[in-house]
């Protein structure tokens, strides 16, 4: 890629989300869609997290992941949902490039994190039906926090991976991206 001092180039300073479709009514079908869909994966995901929290037979280290894993997937969707809702409902769909790097980011730590999660969680269950009678000291509470602390890690190296190399692009030239959020490869 050329430098900026190699010739008369202008930064970009955002992009143009082209997102799914031109249609109005195909947008509003879709806005309502999303919208319904996007309040009931934040609503069953709360009440899993506040049932977990709330019940006391559930604290095992399978619902300790699972509570987190809700949480994570709360922070997934709410990290692309609201910015492609918008733009249902704007003419024209931009985003900063700052923007476009913090939902980049996000989506990668979270993302990231949630397949550490499940891992995690696949872990468990193959602990606790090959080894049930040490099941309870190999999956403690202070291991189940460490087994945390490398999910929420791992998906922080992977997006400052992402989000680091997203910045120190230079970006000249068309500025639509035919996606309706900002991911690394459009």
């Amino acid at each position: 890629m050329d430098s900026p001092r190699d010739g008369n180039h202008t930064a970009v300073k955002g992009f143009t989300l082209l997102g799914l479709t031109d249609n109005l009514i195909l947008q509003v079908i879709l806005f309502m869609t999303i919208l319904c869909t996007y309040l009931v994966t934040i609503s069953g995901n709360l009440s899993t997290i506040i049932l977990i929290r709330i019940s006391s037979q559930l604290h095992h280290p399978m619902y300790f992941f699972l509570s987190h894993l809700a949480f994570v997937d709360i922070c997934l969707s709410t990290s692309v949902t609201p910015n492609m809702l918008k733009n249902f409902l704007v003419e024209r769909n931009t985003i900063s490039c700052y923007g476009c790097g913090t939902q980049l980011g996000s989506t990668a730590f979270f993302g990231a994190a949630e397949c550490f999660l499940l891992a995690i969680m696949a872990y468990d269950r193959f602990v606790a039906i090959c080894n049930p009678l040490l099941y309870s000291t190999k999956m403690s509470t202070q291991v189940c926090v460490q087994f945390l602390t490398v999910a929420y890690v791992g998906g922080f190296i992977n997006a400052s991976s992402f989000t680091i190399s997203f910045y120190f692009l230079i970006f000249c030239g068309p500025n639509r991206v035919n996606h309706f959020f900002c991911d690394f490869a459009p």
